[in-house]
């Protein structure tokens, strides 16, 4: 079959707008629901009050009710005397007051000379502590207008104005149908078998999406990649919901048919949107029910979504959609971005010193961690190639503000007991948080330089002086007041496939032909341990088949070998143990945290430390295997001139 190529390509406010008339397409129903049931519903007619609230004169207080008039002239020094159940009655709080009574005395203010007589030193005046008829609510009044989003505290409203029902729209349907041959429900998984398929995940999103945004998902099975297939599924169940979404099949491969599927039995309006995840989007007509191509990728799903779907049913449902909290932020570094096409950008958010500092995840479409991750979106516009190093913008906050200010930025080399040191601060000191960012060692001295983290994460080797990460402290950090606190040692070797078939024994054998090698990224202290290493031996990296491949994590060159791509690559042990991999030791190494004087006596920056020298973390990172908690927590104090001294 041919390919499709995007022939009704607009831009994301061009795809707005037909959003906006597909809306009106749908017309809701309504019906009777219990009142206790409403929460999120929004009210097809305006509701008007049954009864008042409170629907008699009540008590206020505990205490006596009375006639205010019979109580004037009293004091301390001369009290009223009053009849109990003539002239005064006793009352709880909320019970209604006896007829020609118009105050309560609160009991505490009431002198009880005996079952029949009380007296007051202080005269009331009319109304004191009494809560008139209508006081809240008065009978046949507007409660609530038509269209009104019904709260948690509305319900109280309703009971309270005596309504047990209430009519609201019907929630809108939305048929969810996720379309691929290469697709598997998680539930047919025969786990004793490699995984072949990619585990169907998109339309369980979708659907809580849906729910959160006040309709009603109706999710379809996998449909595989047959044109005759997908349209009589179309066919069979575009009657019963009011909104089609179609999950994959909108891009431009030969095997997706959304596009010649609409046309044949509807109408297409947009195929192709000029945003950054979500390009092969789709907005359409099924029939008569409006429909919208929702891209396979995870993350194009999801922002397709946020962008198409989520305001057609805010508009059907004829509420506002809420804004999220947006702050400015100061990339950490240039981003480049496509002329033309509005991205949106997943971030990491920390606040450092007085500004917010954003650093870019992954930006590819199928990272769906790309989005869990994310404290915020920037949207790059269509007329920019992208942001500059420290160019103020604004982003869109995903979590609360709070959580950012709680948050402890890192950037450096990484290392999985980070994941670890997280888990125990999230655990241990709620509400911190650990954000890190992979960047390598020397990524991270100019971090610390730059005044754009609270901490940086290091190991590196000095090849004159033998020594670990103070040379380069000295070095890239002068002027600056740090503390450097070991974090671990840990074994840094070769990680090859189990079993080593290909009998890999040292840093020679990279230089065979039928060895293929993934490498760091420059800058990282695994990087400057191999080049030394190959300089030691003079060996010309250029003959090592993959020394120019590059990764950013140990845990994916570790993944590379896993996955059969590469025979070898250089990192820790505890990553190749994580895959389940061989490991050949080559060196034993520290890893220390460089952390500004000016943060260090900050509180969130203090439980990062106590947490390292906690006797439960060093237990924890024993298990992992691969590394020596002996100096944990030990400060290392910078001189010049001078070998290290520990504390």
């Amino acid at each position: 079959m041919k390919r499709n190529i995007y022939l009704k390509k607009k831009s994301l406010n061009e795809a707005k707008e037909i959003v906006s008339r597909l809306a009106e397409l749908i017309h809701l129903g309504t019906e009777t629901i219990s009142v206790i049931q409403s929460l999120g519903r929004v009210t097809a007619e305006p509701i008007f009050a049954k009864i008042s609230s409170p629907p008699f004169h009540c008590a206020a207080m505990d205490g006596i009710a009375v006639r205010a008039e019979a109580t004037y002239g009293a004091t301390e020094d001369s009290p009223k005397v009053l009849t109990v159940g003539r002239e005064a009655f006793f009352v709880n709080t909320g019970h209604p007051i006896p007829p020609l009574t118009n105050a309560v005395i609160m009991i505490e203010e009431v002198h009880q000379i005996d079952s029949e007589q009380v007296e007051v030193m202080q005269a009331a005046y009319p109304w004191q502590h009494v809560r008139a008829v209508g006081e809240d609510i008065v009978a046949t009044e507007m409660v609530f207008p038509e269209n009104h989003q019904i709260t948690s505290y509305d319900i109280g409203a309703l009971l309270a104005s005596g309504h047990g029902n209430i009519l609201v729209k019907k929630k809108p349907k939305v048929l969810i149908l996720p379309t691929g041959s290469e697709l598997v429900e998680l539930t047919d998984i025969n786990h004793s078998e490699p995984l072949s398929k990619i585990i169907e995940s998109n339309s369980y999103v979708l659907s809580h999406l849906i729910i959160e945004d006040g309709g009603d998902p109706v999710r379809h099975g996998i449909v595989m990649d047959d044109l005759d297939k997908i349209r009589e599924t179309l066919f069979s169940n575009y009657e019963k919901v009011d909104l089609i979404l179609i999950i994959a099949g909108s891009s431009a491969g030969s095997e997706d048919f959304t596009r010649s599927i609409i046309e044949s039995s509807g109408e297409v309006y947009v195929h192709g949107i000029s945003m950054m995840p979500g390009k092969p989007s789709l907005l359409g007509k099924f029939k008569d029910k409006p429909m919208v191509g929702i891209p396979g990728y995870p993350v194009s799903a999801i922002l397709a979504y946020e962008e198409l779907v989520k305001p057609l049913l805010y508009k059907v449902l004829h509420l506002t959609r809420p804004e999220r909290t947006k702050i400015k932020v100061f990339p950490i570094r240039k981003i480049p971005s496509k002329l033309g096409t509005e991205e949106f950008l997943r971030v990491k958010v920390g606040k450092v010193g007085n500004k917010f500092y954003a650093s870019p995840l992954p930006r590819g479409s199928g990272m769906i961690t790309s989005l869990t991750k994310a404290d915020g979106i920037i949207r790059i516009p269509s007329f920019s190639e992208g942001l500059e190093e420290g160019q103020e913008i604004e982003t869109e906050l995903l979590r609360p503000l709070e959580e950012i200010l709680n948050t402890i930025v890192m950037v450096g080399s990484h290392d999985l007991i980070l994941d670890l040191l997280a888990n125990h601060l999230g655990k241990d000191y709620p509400p911190l948080f650990l954000s890190s960012h992979s960047v390598g060692s020397l990524g991270g001295l100019l971090a610390i330089k730059h005044g754009i983290c609270h901490m940086a994460g290091l190991h590196l080797l000095d090849p004159e002086t033998g020594q670990y990460n103070l040379p380069y402290v000295q070095n890239y950090l002068k002027g600056i007041e740090v503390k450097l606190i070991t974090l671990v040692h840990r074994d840094q070797g070769l990680i090859v496939q189990p079993q080593n078939p290909k009998k890999i024994n040292g840093w020679v054998d990279l230089l065979r032909k039928d060895i293929s090698f993934i490498n760091r990224q420059k800058g990282s202290g695994t990087r400057i341990l191999l080049d030394h290493e190959l300089q030691k031996l003079s060996i010309d990296p250029a003959q090592i088949n993959g020394y120019e491949k590059e990764e950013f994590t140990h845990m994916a060159v570790a993944s590379m070998v896993a996955s059969g791509m590469v025979d070898a690559g250089l990192g820790i042990l505890s990553a190749a143990k994580a895959m389940d991999l061989d490991f050949i030791p080559v060196a034993k190494e520290r890893y220390d945290l460089v952390i500004p004087t000016i943060y260090v006596e900050e509180e969130k920056v203090q439980k990062v430390i106590e947490v390292i020298r906690s006797n439960r973390f060093k237990e924890e990172v024993l298990r992992m295997g691969g590394y020596d908690v002996s100096r944990t927590g030990d400060e290392i104090r910078i001189t010049y001139n001078q070998a290290p001294m520990t504390k």
